[in-house]
């Protein structure tokens, strides 16, 4: 029964739909009827290896559990800019990159005015922006789920390309959101599009979760203290296998800084994400060896994956594989794989219609998903 009290949440919030998250493995493993350790967990783009030892071993001796953080994450923000190589005053550490994604909407959004979304993408963007109130645009990306950087640009010259009818309104159109390499596909965005992208009267805000599957000679971090509309984001939960203790940042141009640190919550991140950030950033080599040893098995997917005759994968950048399911049904696909113990994403959505996104894991891993799918064949 509604309680008496409902009229007063935001109507905005009453429109909203929820983000749909992973099943926890605890649940997954109830489910399924089948202990943690026998389930094989490719639907999140975690990294299976976790983080090396010495994480571990960091976390385990700290001493000052019971004493506040630093508002201000000096130390760590220190270690990112050695490894970013932007100077630590453009630089806001996060509880995952997702509260950073929550405060740059939150700093930028009033109620009426809107951002600009890229689907298929990684769906908190247009969350974010409807739990401040704002309207989302979409853009849909072209066939090869390349950004349609045309379309984008027509929003602004009064061009209309969605259906020959009068240019929808932008309100006040502050944020666009880009991802390289994108979530569910994995493709990189051409930095002459995101040079083009930044000429628009907006802050561009490209998210780089899995930029280190692609090399970071694919990233634009730098290009923020040349662009002052340029935020990009970063995560530690991919490459460095923390993603239980949210952690990430975010590059931000000097000028945005200080309403930053004046709007974010002032303990935002733990002393256990900080412990095992700076110890993951101190044996960065060791972290490589397993984001190497998951760009070998992605590529391996693609290749094997692309052996049977229902699924065409897509190319890949990122720690996953997108495939498109031909001639059967993706989510039957889904669900008899999740009888052998093998869980992977799947996707029924515009842009997205029958496809799957299989995360790259051990090579145990692989050749538990690869018998799997030959018992379907």
């Amino acid at each position: 029964m509604p309680s008496l009290f409902a009229d007063l949440i935001g109507s905005h919030i009453e429109r909203m739909s929820p983000y749909t998250p992973i099943v926890p493995l605890e649940v997954l493993s109830l489910q399924l009827g089948r202990e943690p350790e026998r389930i094989i967990k490719l639907d999140a783009n975690e990294n299976p290896y976790g983080p090396p030892p010495s994480v571990g071993a960091e976390l385990a001796r700290y001493p000052f559990l019971h004493i506040y953080p630093d508002p201000e994450q000096h130390q760590l923000r220190h270690a990112l800019s050695q490894y970013t190589a932007v100077p630590a005053g453009n630089l806001l550490p996060g509880h995952g990159a997702d509260e950073l994604l929550d405060l740059i909407c939150r700093v930028f959004l009033e109620p009426g005015d809107s951002i600009i979304d890229c689907p298929p993408s990684f769906g908190m963007y247009g969350f974010d922006a409807a739990l401040a109130g704002a309207q989302v645009i979409e853009v849909p990306r072209r066939e090869d789920f390349s950004v349609d950087s045309e379309a984008i640009e027509c929003l602004f010259s009064g061009a209309e390309r969605f259906g020959g009818g009068a240019p929808r309104p932008l309100g006040m159109c502050k944020l666009l959101f880009l991802t390289s390499p994108n979530n569910p596909d994995g493709g990189l965005l051409a930095p002459d599009v995101v040079e083009r992208l930044l000429r628009l009267p907006l802050m561009v805000v490209v998210d780089e979760a899995y930029v280190e599957f692609a090399g970071l000679n694919h990233s634009v971090a730098e290009w923020v203290l040349r662009y002052e509309n340029l935020i990009v984001l970063r995560s530690f939960s991919k490459w460095a296998g923390i993603a239980g203790l949210r952690l990430g940042y975010g590059i931000f141009p000097e000028w945005l800084m200080p309403t930053l640190m004046k709007a974010k919550q002032p303990y935002n991140v733990n002393v256990a994400a900080t412990v095992a950030g700076l110890a993951a950033l101190a044996c960065r080599l060791d972290v490589q060896s397993t984001v190497d040893k998951l760009i070998t098995e992605r590529d391996r997917l693609v290749t094997e994956l692309g052996r049977f005759s229902f699924l065409v994968p897509h190319p890949s950048h990122a720690n996953f594989v997108l495939c498109k399911v031909v001639g059967r049904d993706a989510a039957g696909l889904k669900v008899a794989l999740a009888r052998d113990g093998v869980l992977v994403r799947y996707y029924a959505r515009p842009g997205l219609e029958n496809y799957i996104r299989v995360s790259a894991g051990r090579p145990s891993d692989t050749d538990a998903l690869l018998a799997a799918l030959r018992k379907l064949e």
